[in-house]
């Protein structure tokens, strides 16, 4: 069953249930993973990362304004999302994965952080949040 699928499902379950502010939040997940399917990307990891990281950084906008009732729905929404992302890596994990693309690389400096993260990323597979790896790799070549 692919994530669309599932979305779909639980949509349909959450109405059964009359819980609409969760249908309509798995709704807008929908929406945005029908868009990528007809555009031919197929990358359904890659859509829920960036709605997730939309919803957290339209919390935290909403937060600085003084919203706590639009940053708390925000936040929500960004739960329901993490649920359908894939487990993610452990910084134990991640560090070795680094160490690994350093080097297959043979990276040793900061200004080639671009080519260790060329490799890294398609290993990934949308387990680990950009920011944290970028970091990581920062951090491994002495930056």
């Amino acid at each position: 069953m692919s994530v669309l699928e599932q979305v779909q499902a639980d949509v349909r379950t959450a109405m059964k249930a009359g819980d609409r502010g969760r249908a309509g939040a798995l709704r807008m997940i929908v929406d945005s993973l029908q868009k990528d399917a007809k555009l031919g990307d197929g990358d359904e990891v890659a859509v829920l990362q960036r709605e997730r990281k939309k919803r957290l950084e339209a919390a935290e906008a909403y937060g600085e304004a003084g919203r706590a009732e639009q940053a708390t729905a925000e936040n929500f929404e960004a739960e329901l999302i993490e649920a359908y992302l894939p487990q993610q890596l452990s910084d134990e994990e991640l560090a070795e994965l680094v160490d690994a693309a350093v080097a297959e690389t043979g990276a040793s400096e900061q200004k080639q952080m671009g080519q260790v993260m060329s490799a890294l990323m398609p290993k990934l597979g949308g387990r680990a949040d950009g920011k944290r790896v970028g970091a990581a790799v920062r951090e491994r070549l002495g930056a």
